[in-house]
């Protein structure tokens, strides 16, 4: 039985390509961990062995039948040879090196590299079955083209190998540190005691007339309940969000912005950030080939945006950061960028993470009037992605809004310039992620694209309830005369004095380390250290199929069970290679992880040199 393979999509940084030959069958990957996936095990006396199983329908709806090819991850191994010997019993199907299989992917550790369907139309047709209607080859291809490194496969692994510990596998440790997300609660911080209180009295109310809730408290959930429909968290919300809390953030703003106005109208409360960056991105998308819209992005950068582009087929322009001068933004780097895009697209946006992720870097006030004039004088929408103003940690940096620095520039760009800005309850010293809250603020867009914008977000009905009123909790946080005040205000300060020290540690112990390179740690939540890996071990991944970092990660949770994600899932400069990795672990196992992290590394080079 011959077998044909499409790619597997997903961040795995290569492919290993095999000749082709004319299809008998279809191979696919199957989205669902551990369902017709590739098996993995065992050690070899050079190295670890992994074994991909190659799951052929010879049927439809019968069983797979298994064959387990293996192989080595030593330094001196070569690749699998073509036709393997089997090491299960079961139906011989020869190894696909037909024309037919153009592309395997290999990816060490994941157990969910491939699966094979049967795609014979006349065997379809014997069985009297018809061909599915959705297929990889009839489904939307620019959601094939979606990558998400963030959750991507070495977590899907984590999440194997977490599976694995809890069924009494032996392993080499004892827990999958997940390092690899922003996720400060699941990281072990506590929740802020107001915020819940007041989210509790408006899920339930009837705590209303409990003694153990501070008065502050019960006002301002019985403020959030008028508001809401039938004065309750389950009814649904205007699309834009509930009114009262949309002018809370505009009091914020103004606030937080030295008194420059801010328009409720002008705010939409969304689902996270992430929703209001997506819906922003589809109304700059328009156009065909040269003409469609081209949106800068920093790399390296969040994947959300490479992401959202691919989605909506769009083109993304990557200006690159600095990363000598501490992944400092230059606007002669934004210029070539471009510059060389409009050969090919149509730039429309310029997207600004600031504090960044995953660098670290908080933009210099001077840095963002560069932009600013840049983006007025290029004609490009600015999107000032600001979900981590609150997690500035080095001294002398500060956060400063780009709406605040625009309006203090004065006409003509505080008159005309474009600019969407959000933020978020997921980071900060809240950590309140899996509530989903967050708001845009649009600045200067024509009043009939935001009618417009309106339709759009209408769809979706509204941004979920709760995460709206853990939004007003942190826009209109207890007075300095409010009962609760003393205790918020230390929470909120242990939390943020514990990332700022924890960044510091980060990056004192990787510039020990040999080979590791970490720039400061300036905000945000995470080190993005520079790792030199020795050209061997860059020939075996490549032989693998898999970018360099990607390589050393999955080795480096397999061996420690430290999950970080590669620099290759969002983007670094050509022959650099790099990790993103969260500060959010509690200090007592942030250090030994740092520590354990910096030895892999060193025994890794002693490997492969």
């Amino acid at each position: 039985m011959q077998v044909s393979c499409s790619p597997v999509m997903g961040t795995l940084g290569g492919h290993w390509a095999l000749p082709q030959a004319p299809p008998a069958s279809s191979c696919t990957p199957y989205g669902s961990l551990g369902q017709n996936c590739a098996q993995i095990g065992g050690a070899g006396p050079s190295g670890p062995d992994f074994f991909f199983s190659l799951f052929c329908p010879f049927q439809w709806g019968q069983q797979a039948a298994v064959k387990r090819v293996p192989f080595t991850l030593s330094p001196s191994t070569q690749a699998p040879s073509s036709q393997p010997r089997p090491t299960e019993s079961g139906p011989s199907f020869p190894y696909p090196t037909s024309e037919s299989c153009r592309v395997l992917t290999f990816l060490p550790g994941l157990s969910r590299v491939m699966a094979l369907r049967a795609g014979d139309h006349s065997q379809v047709a014997m069985n009297g079955l018809k061909e599915k209607v959705l297929t990889l080859d009839t489904m939307n291809p620019c959601v094939r083209r979606v990558e998400y490194a963030v959750r991507g496969p070495i977590v899907l692994r984590a999440l194997e190998l977490e599976q694995e510990l809890r069924q009494g596998v032996k392993k080499p440790f004892t827990e999958v540190i997940r390092a690899n997300i922003g996720d400060a609660q699941a990281m072990g911080q506590k929740p802020i005691t107001f915020l819940r209180q007041v989210l509790a009295l408006c899920v339930h109310p009837d705590l209303l007339n409990s003694p153990d809730f501070p008065e502050d408290a019960k006002r301002k959930a019985e403020r959030i309940l008028q508001a809401c429909g039938g004065h309750s968290l389950g009814a649904y919300s205007v699309s834009s969000g509930i009114q009262l809390i949309r002018e809370d953030v505009a009091r914020y703003i103004e606030r937080r912005d030295g008194g420059i106005p801010s328009d409720p109208n002008n705010i939409y409360l969304s689902t996270g950030a992430s929703d209001a960056i997506v819906t922003v991105l589809k109304l700059l998308v328009a156009g065909e080939g040269p003409t469609r819209t081209g949106v800068l992005i920093p790399i390296p950068q969040y994947p959300l945006y490479s992401a959202a582009l691919a989605e909506l087929n769009a083109v993304q322009v990557d200006y690159y950061l600095d990363e000598e001068r501490a992944w400092a933004l230059d606007v002669a780097e934004l210029r070539r960028a471009l510059c060389q895009a409009r050969g090919y697209c149509c730039p429309r946006a310029l997207c600004i993470i600031n504090p960044g992720n995953p660098t670290g870097q908080v933009q210099a006030r001077e840095c963002i009037e560069a932009v600013i004039r840049f983006a007025f004088e290029e004609r490009l929408f600015l999107m000032a992605d600001e979900v981590y103003q609150d997690n500035v940690y080095a001294e002398g940096s500060q956060f400063h809004s780009f709406k605040k620095v625009l309006a203090e520039m004065g006409p003509p760009y505080v008159t005309q310039q474009e600019l969407a800005s959000f933020h978020s309850v997921s980071k900060g010293y809240m950590g309140e992620c899996g509530f989903r809250g967050g708001y845009v603020e649009v600045v200067n867009m024509d009043p009939a694209v935001q009618q417009q914008m309106q339709k759009l977000m209408s769809v979706r009905l509204c941004p979920p309830v709760p995460g709206q009123v853990l939004l007003s909790m942190v826009v209109s946080p207890p007075a300095p005369s409010d009962p609760s005040f003393a205790q918020f205000q230390a929470e909120r300060q242990v939390v943020l004095a514990e990332l700022a020290a924890k960044a510091k540690l980060t990056e004192q112990v990787f510039n020990e380390a040999p080979g590791i390179c970490c720039n400061p740690v300036q905000g945000a939540m995470y080190s993005f250290p520079r790792v030199q890996l020795p050209p061997r071990a860059v020939q075996r991944a490549q032989e693998l199929g898999l970018a360099p970092d990607m390589f050393f990660c999955m080795r480096l949770l397999e061996e420690t069970g430290i999950c970080v994600v590669p620099g290759s899932g969002f983007g670094q400069r050509e022959g650099t290679y790099h990790f993103r990795m969260t500060i959010l672990p509690p200090m007592e196992k942030l250090r030994p992880l740092l520590e354990k992290l910096s030895q892999f590394h060193a025994k890794f080079t002693r490997e492969y040199s």
